[in-house]
């Protein structure tokens, strides 16, 4: 036997631990040979195929030949060596339950580190990759080009990988010349076309000039032959009698019989070739013929380290390609010590330093804390989407629940765009920006407006195409584009999201003189993504600082003219009628100050005071007094004015315009903006807000922001419906306060995909109100029958309310209510109503959800997030809130609290928050070295490390309110409510895709106003209703993510850290035990 490396080849290891691997790997086609331990010499080809391990044994002969005991009628191939049976069985069709596809790689015995529990075995590594490259120790890239570089490096490696079999192969009996035409191939011409496949070309002039100076000869005897073969064709085609012809055509078959069949063969041969050649080439370049494949670098940080006291540079390479993370003590040091992505559970990071604690799992179910400072705070967001994109990377998940979207405007000022708008898509500026390690992550939708745009359609497509796959190696499908003169809208999603992305539709609306013109006004697209719905609304607003007033009337008029979205919810226009809804686009509105001040402004601009200037900003007023945008958000501007450059350098604004009236005035402002408004308690997270620096060809720089979002899938229930109890949902209690004087009757109609068909309430009493506007009061309950009454489908809707009159069928005011508010209990809520952008009242009431039981299934990325990320400006009210009663003798999660609960792992347990336990489940007090609260986010990535419940019964807990969320892991605490402003959350450093957990000091008893709003925090837990004696309100600052499924309740006895990824349906002794979903009280 050949005692070559084999990696897949795993030795003596039993067959539950092999069925380990393949259970970790969790994907079809995974496989490893193991020795038999039965017999001896023969051995064990075990592979993975719909979550379940087919084993299959390799017999020697006594020739000691080896053949595979495959299913029967495949003929039975003998081999010498298991490398050459291997690479046999990763063709199809060779009768095994799947094709070989990955090899499980064996693992290795790290070193012990001083001052550190190694209770286990690193995961492997694996072979060496055909791209490499990455960053310096210092983030920054080690080589330049980009995306070239990457193919050369891909093109060294597979031309090397040539060049050392042609070395082995015997080319003695061949002609000199064709010896050296194929090594001068693969010397310099193989990187040329591999370059011609990068830009898309897929022809390979140079494999093609190999193969005719190697088929010289034989294509010169073929031109000359075939001429004659035609005519002597052609003259027997020429039949002198029926008779005749058949005979000379028969002979003439039977003479050619031995040609034709070298012929025919000789043909496939050189087609085998050609194909062969370019799917290597391809492959090397991640070019599939339709679209590439994203090919992110490894990418190396330096960073500290102490261990007994002292402070060691260390260095962590990210290889989201592998899945693996590597510690090295030296920058080209070994790396044999490393972790695959299922194998960290957890992510601590620090406020007040760049300091990273990584939790993660050793391979006899214990934990390792790992702690590392990074150079800033950048760098270490850098790692953690990094971090992140390996999970999406390999997880098994067959639907997305998170995506990232990517958002950008620009006002092009009639002029070409230059050469390269790489920054741009890769968010590099002022602002709140990415870090150079996430240049090459794609995120998953573009959606690129513009305004005064020059180009045509196809033009601009292929211009946006073209960048996008030079930064991330994809060639992105576009969505949709809708044009209205120069302002256009494109979407862009990448290949495999193109069957999810279904209803799709475009307008426009003109708002330009007299509402005729398309100079000024708005396009827009809408879509669904499996389940979750999203508008994109690209506008030009009036131009002028002293058209406030007009662009305030643009704002309302394309909200109640831009048709899209379902076409059901007639009722509300766009603001209701999607998940998300962003806006974005030349919105115009300036800087309101005096002309005489315009020194001044560029000055403050170049000290970065922003924040005196955006207290004058137009947008920013008229979106503080509820006049246009309202309960949008905004994450926090930290960039320059966009507007008004000099054309060609960003160092000079050019605020004074000659015209034949006189000198005009165009102060430095934010005209470029990207707002956002989504439905209650949903999941998102704005990653990045910022401008260009590098794009000078107008007088505007373009504005970029990125955001996380949290998808629902196309619900398909896990139960026999003819077993499932009919879930219900009720509202009662309502009362609507509208500003109207209307005598007139109101009723309450119900919207929400979840149900058959809107439903209608009984109409209302009214009353007057003693600020004279009218109060109306439903006294009847309200039962809607949902389609599906599974609860993790439920919890995942919202019901829209419009609130009509009885005489004219008119709208008095539209709201939202999530379900999820009510999960577990009555919830009272509150939400504004609203009717084409303006404030029209309130309603409240109360809402109960009653589901059926069903197993609830977990995220890849969790469920709830902290509310500490997200910034709003000028926003207080986000126009919701819920209020949870107690329930009667709970106290937390499993109806108690108190400190016997079990040690924290991940999805297990639940927390106690006068203990904070650590991993290895011993306890620790909830304080820093300088015996102040520990100043640490607890950042669950890809696992909670525990479920969070309350306190004692007498002690409610505040975090659970955030969103109505569970308590969060107390890893850190933050100021008391009392030292902060009351109306804006708390904000620690910008993060980029990192769970994040805090704890807060519990309010002051008595009940609580809905318009009360604190600062509340998310933790990676289940959603469930924040509990206090006199009812507290609930509201969110950054809601969660929605659920394809939703998690149960915590198990206070299983102590084992979990993958997130793991299968109840695999057969593997790591499957978790399924967790009942704790039963909803009946009260009212």
């Amino acid at each position: 036997m050949s005692t070559s490396y084999q990696p897949w080849h795993h030795g003596n290891i039993t067959r539950s631990k092999a069925e380990d691997l393949l259970s970790k790997a969790a994907k079809d086609g995974s496989f490893l040979l193991r020795d038999s331990e039965s017999i001896q010499g023969a051995y064990a080809l075990c592979v993975l195929f719909q979550n379940c391990v087919y084993t299959y044994r390799i017999l020697p002969n006594e020739e000691r030949k080896l053949s595979v005991q495959a299913s029967e009628g495949v003929p039975i191939r003998f081999f010498s060596v298991l490398a050459d049976l291997v690479e046999t069985y990763y063709s199809p069709n060779m009768g095994l339950a799947t094709h070989l596809q990955f090899p499980v790689q064996k693992e290795e015995e790290p070193e012990e580190e001083p001052g550190q529990i190694i209770t286990s075995k690193y995961p492997p590594q694996l072979p060496p990759r055909n791209i490499s490259g990455g960053l310096s120790a210092n983030g920054s890239k080690e080589t330049h080009g980009g995306e070239s570089q990457t193919s050369e490096l891909a093109c060294a490696s597979l031309r090397d990988t040539y060049l050392q079999r042609l070395q082995q192969l015997d080319m003695s009996n061949l002609p000199e010349e064709h010896q050296q035409s194929i090594q001068e191939y693969f010397h310099t011409s193989l990187c040329l076309d591999a370059e011609q496949a990068q830009n898309g070309n897929p022809n390979f002039p140079r494999l093609k000039k190999l193969i005719m100076g190697i088929c010289k000869h034989l294509n010169s005897e073929i031109s000359r032959t075939l001429p004659t073969l035609e005519a002597f064709q052609r003259l027997l085609d020429q039949q002198l009698s029926p008779g005749v012809g058949r005979m000379r055509s028969q002979v003439s078959a039977d003479s050619g019989q031995a040609v034709s069949f070298r012929l025919e063969q000789m043909t496939k041969l050189l087609y085998s070739i050609e194909d062969k050649a370019k799917a290597a080439l391809f492959e090397s370049v991640g070019y599939d013929g339709s679209h590439r494949k994203s090919l992110i670098p490894p990418i190396t940080f330096e960073v500290k380290s102490e261990l007994l006291g002292l402070t060691n540079k260390m260095f962590i390479k990210v290889d989201v390609e592998t899945g693996k993370i590597y510690f090295k003590k030296y920058k080209d040091g070994p790396e044999d010590k490393y972790f695959v992505h299922n194998k960290i559970l957890q992510l601590v990071k620090s406020q007040k330093v760049a300091k990273l604690v990584i939790v993660v799992e050793t391979e006899k179910e214990k934990t390792l804390r790992k702690e590392f400072v990074f150079d800033d705070t950048k760098k270490r967001e850098g790692f953690c989407q990094l971090l992140q994109q390996m999970k999406n990377k390999h997880s098994d998940k067959p639907e997305p629940d998170m995506i990232t979207v990517f958002v950008g405007t620009w006002n092009m000022g009639n002029a070409s765009p230059p050469h390269s708008i790489a920054s741009w898509f890769q968010c590099k500026g002022q602002g709140k920006t990415r870090d150079d390690t996430a240049d090459h992550i794609p995120h998953d939708i573009y959606v690129i407006g513009t305004q005064e745009d020059p180009l045509g359609e196809k033009e601009w497509i292929d211009t946006l195409k073209s960048a996008l796959r030079g930064t991330t190696n994809i060639s992105f499908k576009q969505i949709a584009i809708q044009t209205l003169w120069n302002i256009r809208i494109v979407v862009l999603a990448k290949p495999e999201h193109e069957n999810r992305i279904s209803h799709i539709f475009s307008d426009s609306v003109k708002t330009g003189i007299a509402n005729a013109l398309g100079n000024k006004g708005a396009v827009g697209v809408s879509f669904m993504f499996n389940g979750t719905s999203f508008g994109f609304v690209n506008s030009h607003l009036t131009s002028g600082s002293e058209k406030k007033l007009r662009r305030n009337q643009n704002y309302v008029s394309i909200l109640r003219f831009l048709n899209l979205g379902d076409k059901k919810l007639n009722p509300f226009d766009i603001t209701h009628r999607f998940t998300h809804l962003f806006w974005l686009g030349d919105l115009n509105y300036r800087i309101e100050l005096p002309s005489t001040e315009a020194e001044s402004i560029v000055t403050k601009i170049k000290q970065q005071q922003y924040q005196e200037l955006l207290c004058r900003d137009q947008l920013t007023i008229e979106k503080g007094e509820g006049k246009v945008f309202l309960h949008y958000d905004e994450e926090e501007i930290t960039f320059a004015p966009t507007y008004r450059f000099e054309r060609d350098t960003r160092e000079k604004y050019a605020y004074t315009k000659a015209k034949a009236t006189g000198t005009k005035y165009n102060l430095p402002s934010w005209c470029d903006r990207v707002l956002r408004r989504s439905y209650p308690l949903v999941h998102v997270f704005c990653q990045s807000y910022g401008c260009t620096n590098d794009i000078m060809t107008s007088d505007h720089s373009p504005v970029f922001s990125t955001f996380e979002v949290g998808v629902s899938s196309q619900f398909v229930s896990k139960h026999d419906p003819n077993s499932v109890s009919q879930g219900g949902i009720k509202f009662m209690n309502c009362v609507a306060t509208l500003m109207t004087k209307s005598k007139t009757k109101f009723f309450i109609e119900y919207h929400s995909s979840c149900l058959e068909k809107f439903v209608k309430s009984s109409e209302g009493e009214n009353q007057d109100h003693s600020d004279g506007n009218i109060k109306v009061r439903f006294g009847n309950q309200v039962e809607l029958v949902p389609i599906i009454s599974d609860p993790e489908y439920l919890l995942d809707q919202h019901i829209l309310l419009c609130v009509k009159s009885t005489d004219c069928d008119e709208s008095y005011g539209e709201g939202c209510v999530a379900l999820r508010a009510a999960e577990s209990s009555y919830t009272e809520f509150q939400v504004t109503l609203t009717h084409h952008g303006e404030r029209t009242g309130t309603l409240t009431g109360g809402v109960q959800l009653r589901t059926s039981g069903g197993k609830q299934t977990e995220k890849l990325y969790g469920e709830t997030y902290m509310g500490v990320g997200y910034k709003s400006v000028g926003v207080t009210d986000r126009g919701w809130s819920y209020s949870m009663s107690l329930r009667s003798g709970s106290g937390g999660v499993g109806g108690h609290g108190g400190k016997d609960q079990t040690p924290i792992f991940p999805r297990k347990t639940v927390y106690d928050h006068n203990t904070v336990r650590s991993p290895t489940g011993k306890a620790m007090d909830n304080v820093g070295e300088d015996g102040k609260p520990a100043e640490m986010f607890d950042n669950p990535l890809y696992g909670s490390m525990g479920k969070c419940g309350g306190g004692a019964k007498d002690s409610p807990d505040p975090q659970s309110s955030k969103d109505h969320l569970t308590a969060p892991d107390p890893y850190f605490s933050f100021p008391k409510p009392s030292d902060q402003d009351p109306d804006r959350p708390p904000v620690p450093t910008p993060r980029n895709r990192s769970y994040t957990c805090s704890e807060t000091k519990p309010p002051s008893s008595g009940p609580t106003s809905f318009t009360s709003l604190h600062p509340q925090s998310y933790t990676k837990n289940p959603v469930k209703p924040s509990r206090s004696e006199g009812g507290m309100v609930l509201t969110a600052n950054k809601p969660p993510l929605p659920m394809k499924s939703r998690p149960g309740q915590a198990e206070a006895t299983s102590t084992k850290p979990r993958d997130y990824r793991d299968s109840s349906e695999l057969p593997s002794k790591l499957r978790p035990t399924s967790r009942p979903i704790q039963p909803l009280p009946k009260e009212g």
